[in-house]
This record gives C-alpha cells, sequence and structure tokens, in this order.
C-alpha cells in the first residue's frame, strides 16, 4: 500500500500543443510491472464488472507482475478484440478504475496503463482457424470490430462491411492522431484480418446494398453503423463558410491527413477558433485547430467546467496547452461578411433546476450578450445514429429519436438480425459499443453453433 501510482510520461504541453504525436507515452517495462505490483488480487474483483467487456483484469496483472507480458495480453485478448485501443480512450475512471479497490484510500491501479503496455509490448501471433458458418457486420467501428473479433474466437466466420475506406469508424475519423495513432487502430485490425475477418470497405448499406440483399448471403447480420449523424444548434449563420461540425473536421483531418501535414486537405487553417460543447469530441476539436495552427481556441460550454463530460485528463490537458473555456456560455448566433463566418454573437446562462441527467439546466440571460470574433467554428454538441441502414428497411424498428431498437442482447425487430453501440444507444463510448457489438456475438454464436 505505500507504493505510489506510477505516472506515464507525457509530452510537455508547449510542445505537444504544436504537433500531432502522442501525448502520452505510457509505461516502459520496469514501470509497468512497479505499478502491477499495486494490485491488490481481489477476489471479488469489483474492477471486472465494471468492465463493459469483462476482462480479467487481476489475472492479466499477475500475469504483468510476473513479467508475462504475453500471457498479459492473452489473457486481455479473450475479452477485449482492441485492447491497444481501450487501454488509451477507455474513460478508466468511471469503470475499472473507478471501482479498484486501492481506490478508496488512495488512488487506483492504473488499469489502463497496464492493459495498453501488454497490448504494445507482448509478442504477437495470430493463429488463423477453420471458420464457419457466416456474419455480415454493418460498420466497421468499436461496435462492429468487437462482434467481429468474439466471433472468430468462436470459430464464425464473418465480413465487416464499412461505408468509408478505411475500417475503424470513430477510431479511424474522430479520435486524433495525438489521443490514438492510426497505425495503433490499423495494427489491431490487421490482426482481425489475420484471424480470417473479410474487409469490404466503400459499402454503404442500405444505398449500394441492402440488409435483405445481406441477410440472403449471411447467417445473421450485426448492425453497427454508429452515430455519424451530427447534431446542429438551429441557431442563425450555422450555414456560414468556417462553420463545422465536428464530425467534418475531425474527419478532414484524421481519415484526409490534415494531421500529417502532407496531404492536400480542405480545412482552412483557424487563427481564431471556437468550440461549442463539452465533451470528448469537443476537446479533441478544440486540441487539433491548436496543432492547425490557430492562434486562440475557446471552448464554449452552457455549464460549469465540473459539469462537462469529458474526461478530467482531456480537460486537463487541454488548459495545459492554453486553449480558454468560456463556461456558463452558449451561443445565440454567428455573424459572417459574404458568406464567410467573421464572429460569434454569445451570452451568459444562469444554472436551472436539474434536468433528467441530474445535472441543472440552465436558461440563457441576454442581457449579457457579447461578441468574440473568429474564423473558425466548430459544433460538437452530439450526433444521432447514422440514418441509411434502417431508412432503407422498414421493418426495422426504431425510435422517435432514431437509434435502432434490441434487445439487451441486441437482436432487432427482424429475426437473425442484431445491433449495438451508438446506433442503438446515441452516441457513447467506445468501449460500450465494443461491449454491446461482443454481447451480439456471444448470443449469435451460441445460436449458429448449438
Amino acid at each position: 500500500m505505500n507504493i505510489p501510482r506510477q505516472r506515464a510520461t507525457e509530452q510537455p504541453p508547449d510542445i505537444r500543443a504544436h504537433n500531432f504525436s502522442e501525448v502520452s507515452g505510457g509505461f516502459d517495462k520496469d514501470t509497468a510491472i512497479k505499478e502491477a505490483g499495486r494490485c491488490l488480487g481481489c477476489k471479488n474483483a469489483p474492477c471486472v464488472s465494471a468492465c463493459p467487456v469483462g476482462v480479467d483484469i487481476p489475472r492479466f496483472i499477475q500475469s504483468l507482475k510476473q513479467g508475462d507480458i504475453g500471457g498479459a495480453y492473452d489473457v486481455i485478448r479473450l475479452s477485449n478484440a482492441l485492447p491497444a485501443v481501450c487501454g488509451r480512450v477507455c474513460p478508466q475512471e468511471s469503470q475499472c478504475e473507478g471501482k479498484c479497490v486501492r481506490g478508496i484510500k488512495g488512488e487506483p491501479v492504473a488499469i489502463g496503463l497496464l492493459e495498453r503496455y501488454a497490448a504494445d509490448n507482448a509478442d504477437v501471433t495470430t493463429a488463423k482457424v477453420s471458420l464457419t458458418h457466416s456474419v455480415g457486420i454493418i460498420g466497421g467501428g468499436p461496435a462492429g470490430l468487437s462482434c467481429a473479433g468474439e466471433l472468430l474466437r468462436q470459430g464464425i466466420g464473418v465480413t465487416v462491411y464499412e461505408s468509408l475506406h478505411k475500417v475503424g469508424g470513430v477510431l479511424s475519423y474522430g479520435i486524433p492522431e495525438f489521443r490514438l495513432p492510426k497505425s495503433i487502430v490499423q495494427s489491431e485490425v490487421s490482426r482481425l484480418i489475420e484471424a480470417g475477418a473479410l474487409i469490404e470497405t466503400n459499402v454503404v448499406v442500405g444505398k449500394s446494398i441492402t440488409l435483405d440483399e445481406l441477410r440472403k448471403k449471411h447467417n445473421a447480420l450485426f448492425i453497427g453503423s454508429g452515430a455519424g449523424l451530427p447534431n446542429f444548434m438551429d441557431i442563425s449563420g450555422e450555414r456560414l463558410c468556417g462553420v463545422y461540425s465536428a464530425n467534418e473536421f475531425l474527419t478532414r483531418i484524421n481519415l484526409m491527413g490534415a494531421y500529417d501535414g502532407r496531404h492536400d486537405t480542405p480545412v482552412n487553417i483557424p487563427r481564431t477558433a471556437a468550440v461549442v460543447g463539452g465533451g470528448n469530441v469537443a476537446m479533441d476539436a478544440a486540441r487539433c485547430a491548436l496543432r492547425l495552427g490557430a492562434d486562440k481556441v475557446f471552448i464554449i460550454y452552457r455549464r460549469s467546467a465540473e459539469d462537462m463530460p469529458a474526461r478530467r485528463e482531456e480537460v486537463r490537458h487541454a488548459l495545459e496547452e492554453g486553449i480558454e473555456l468560456l463556461p456558463f456560455t452558449v451561443p445565440l448566433r454567428f455573424n459572417g461578411e459574404n458568406g464567410v463566418l467573421t464572429s460569434v454573437v454569445c451570452a451568459k446562462t444562469v444554472p436551472g433546476e436539474p434536468d433528467a441527467s441530474g445535472r441543472r439546466s440552465p436558461t440563457v440571460d441576454e442581457s449579457t450578450a457579447f461578441e468574440l470574433p473568429l474564423d473558425t467554428a466548430i459544433i460538437a454538441v452530439g450526433t444521432s445514429p447514422n440514418p441509411l441502414v434502417a431508412a432503407n428497411a422498414p421493418s426495422l424498428t426504431r425510435d422517435s429519436r432514431g437509434r435502432i431498437t434490441a434487445d439487451e442482447n441486441g437482436e432487432t425487430s427482424i429475426a437473425n438480425v442484431f445491433a449495438g453501440g451508438d446506433a442503438v444507444t446515441g452516441a457513447a463510448t467506445v468501449i460500450s459499443a465494443m461491449g454491446a457489438g461482443k454481447r451480439a456475438a456471444e448470443t449469435i454464436a451460441k445460436r449458429l453453433l448449438s
């Protein structure tokens, strides 16, 4: 109990604010083994039940204690198809680490960093096994890839249909290089391909092929098409040049290569940028704008800093890098000249009564209105499920918000068609989507192999 929590190396804020290299350097071997030594090996391990994919955390950490990196990795892969991803982007503080017994009287074990270390440093060989049956997976994001990994582990063949030219979903187009290097995503995908996964890119289900056509090709389907439809605020000026959705802004940077400076990507280099929102996507967009060359970046958020849903680490990193937070502030309209953004008019908010989430719903005090000059605005106020798949399948039921309805195992209104992740829940976390994909895969496998 006397061993303090070990710290990962990080790029200094004044350096990392000007590059897209990964901020955290993770652990070296000695640090990882020392941190693993802090784990109490609880028999009734609450950290496991708090993990959406059920990784046997004490067991993999025990392997690390003994210096068995490959053994640790093997334990993780029994439950998690994307450990190098999860070790970087999972909200461990509210999941596994949030339930760590050591955290009751001190700091929890750095479970995420240990998972990342094992995934990055294990000597991995993927054995290709004989596969039976065929499951079609719509969407190559976290839910779809997790579903694919579990099905392959149980000996069932999969074909992943991805609408974009690269697999990964939000891992590829949304989360920036400095948080999740693209090489890590491609490495994880490559391991699935080595295990037998078939990948078809540039396939827009609902346009280039229908759900019914896919049902005829496969024994079962899983829909993990995500929440790629951006929400807007419906205020004046949102159509001005220089106003982006966070989806568009991050896709242009990540998937179209603006982050590495080698591509002619149609992104205007911001000078003064404002991001509206308080989640991880807002933090990502703000930090990307800074790295592209912005002199000043603001985050406009209608509640307090403490109410922001973004991970505390991401907020800390953003503030350390010089991004300015404007809490209790809301945009009223965007102004422009000749169709180009020139400023945003904002007002302060006053906290009201708690809403359904338990947070106080703010009201706007328009008497406090002020104008903020800027050339780039990025709207990061949430996303809705991709509508294409369901729109062309009338028998696939959806709720009033366009989310596919599915039971706890992911089964939809169509027999042997399953769904999970953001397509069902709306925008959530990578690991929750992975959990949904894994649960659906377990149900599919039980049905096909029985």
